[in-house]
C-alpha cells in the first residue's frame, strides 16, 4: 500500500486512501467481515437462547468472542513472529472451514460446540486486527494513518446498523446454521481480497523473537504512548459505567426498553461522523490533544445524560459515539506511528486489551451500582470523572516539555 508523503485535508485523505488500490482492497474486506460477524453476534445469543432458554447462557455466548481478547499481547505475538499477509489469509481460511461445524448444532446437547467455535472466532479477530495493524504501517503513508484508521472504524460501525436486523431475518428464516455459512462465506471473501493485496514484506526478523510482553514494555515505557493508553483504558472503563445505565435512562425518559436502540443508533452515528473528520483532526491536533477531546466531549455527554429530556439523550449518545472514536483512534495511531515494527503486533494487541477489557469490567460494575443508587447523580459523577480523566495526559505533556522543548509536539 505505497503513497506519496506531503499535507493532507480532510476529504483530500479520504479520497487518497479509496483511490489507493491496496487500502480499498483493505477496506472492502472490513465492510465484508464486519457484515458476518455482526450477524453472527446477534444470532449466535437468539440460537442459545432459543436452544436452551437460560438468559445466562446466551450472554455468555457474547463472552465467549469477547473473552480472547484478555489474551491479546500472547495472541498479537503471531504477528511479529511470521509474515503478515499469510497469517491474515491463513485466519480467515481457519474460520471459513470452521463455521460449518455448528450444522450439526441443533439440540440444547451440542451448545458446547457453538461456544467453543465462538471462542476459536475471538481469538482470530484478535490476531487478524494485530496482523492488520502492524502490516499496514509498513504499506501505508504515515500521514494516512488517521484517515484509515478513522475510516475502517466508520465502516466496522456502519456494519453494525446493518448487519444484526439482517441477520435476525436470516436467523427467523433458516436458522442459526444459515448465519454461520453467511459468515463463512465473508470469510471466503475476505481472503481472496487480503491475496490480492500488493505488499512486500521481509522475513520475520530476530527482534520478532522477543519475549511476548515486550510489547506491554514497550508501551509501559514510551513517554506519549503510556499516558495515551491508560487514558484510554480509564476513559473506556468510565464508558462502560455509562453504558450499563443506559435503560435506566431510557425509563426515565418514559420510554419502553426498546428505545434503547434509538439511543445506541445515534451512538453509531457520533461514531460514524468522528471517525471521518479523524484525519484531517489528528494532523491538525496530534493524538494527545485529540485524546484530551475526545475524553472531555464524552464527559460532557455523559453528565448530559442525566437530564430527563430526550433531546439531551439523543445529544449526548451522540456525542459519546464521538468522544469515544476519538479516543479510540487516537491511542490506536499513536501506537502504530511511535512502535517499531518488530513489536507493533504484540503492542498493538496489548493496547487493544488495556483499552476494551476495562469496558467490560465498566459494564459488570455499572449493573450492579444502578441497582442501589440513582442513575442521575451517578451520570454526573461519571461525568466529573472523565472531565479529570486528562490530567495525567496534560501533566505528562507538561513535563516532556520541561525536560525537551523539541519534544512539546501536539503528537
Amino acid at each position: 500500500m505505497t503513497g506519496t508523503h506531503g499535507n493532507t485535508d480532510g476529504s483530500g485523505g479520504i479520497r487518497r486512501l479509496l483511490g489507493d488500490r491496496n487500502a480499498a482492497l483493505y477496506l472492502t474486506g472490513v465492510v465484508i467481515s464486519g457484515l458476518g460477524t455482526s450477524a453472527l453476534w446477534l444470532a449466535s445469543g437468539v440460537w442459545v437462547k432459543e436452544l436452551t432458554g437460560s438468559d445466562g447462557l446466551a450472554a455468555l455466548s457474547l463472552l465467549a468472542m469477547w473473552a480472547p481478547t484478555l489474551a491479546g499481547p500472547l495472541l498479537g505475538a503471531l504477528a511479529d513472529r511470521v509474515r503478515r499477509k499469510p497469517l491474515l489469509i491463513g485466519t480467515n481460511l481457519l474460520m471459513a472451514a470452521l463455521l460449518p461445524a455448528l450444522l450439526t448444532v441443533d439440540a440444547p446437547a451440542d451448545v458446547w460446540l457453538l461456544f467453543a467455535v465462538l471462542f476459536v472466532y475471538g481469538a482470530a479477530g484478535v490476531v487478524q486486527d494485530a496482523a492488520e495493524s502492524a502490516l499496514v504501517t509498513a504499506a501505508l503513508d504515515p500521514a494516512l494513518l488517521g484517515d484509515f484508521n478513522g475510516l475502517r472504524l466508520t465502516l466496522a460501525e456502519g456494519t453494525k446498523l446493518i448487519a444484526p436486523p439482517a441477520g435476525a431475518a436470516a436467523y427467523a428464516a433458516y436458522g442459526g446454521a444459515s448465519v454461520a455459512l453467511l459468515d463463512a462465506a465473508t470469510f471466503v471473501l475476505a481472503t481472496g481480497l487480503y491475496a490480492a493485496l500488493r505488499v512486500r514484506e521481509n522475513p520475520p526478523t530476530p527482534g520478532r523473537r522477543a519475549p511476548v510482553a515486550e510489547g506491554a514494555r514497550h508501551l509501559w515505557a514510551h513517554p506519549r504512548l503510556r499516558p495515551l493508553v491508560l487514558a484510554g483504558g480509564t476513559t473506556m472503563l468510565l464508558a462502560g459505567f455509562n453504558g450499563a445505565l443506559v435503560y435506566a435512562v431510557v425509563e426515565r425518559l418514559g420510554h419502553p426498553p426498546a428505545y434503547a436502540g434509538v439511543l445506541a443508533a445515534l451512538q453509531g452515528l457520533g461514531s460514524v461522523v468522528a471517525g471521518l473528520a479523524s484525519g484531517p483532526a489528528l494532523r491538525h491536533l496530534g493524538e494527545r490533544r485529540f485524546v484530551v477531546a475526545g475524553i472531555v466531549l464524552t464527559g460532557v455527554a455523559v453528565a448530559l445524560r442525566a437530564v430527563p429530556y430526550d433531546p439531551a439523550a439523543w445529544a449526548g449518545s451522540v456525542a459519546i459515539g464521538a468522544g469515544l472514536t476519538c479516543v479510540l483512534i487516537a491511542a490506536l495511531t499513536g501506537v502504530q506511528r511511535d512502535t517499531p515494527d518488530a513489536l507493533l503486533g504484540r503492542a498493538a494487541a496489548t493496547a487493544s486489551t488495556l483499552l476494551f477489557a476495562p469496558n467490560v469490567l465498566g459494564l459488570a460494575a455499572g449493573a450492579v451500582l444502578v441497582e442501589v443508587l440513582p442513575h442521575q447523580p451517578l451520570l454526573v459523577l461519571l461525568g466529573v470523572a472523565l472531565l479529570l480523566t486528562p490530567l495525567q495526559l496534560l501533566l505528562r505533556a507538561s513535563r516532556t516539555a520541561a525536560r525537551s522543548p523539541s519534544d512539546a509536539s501536539p503528537a
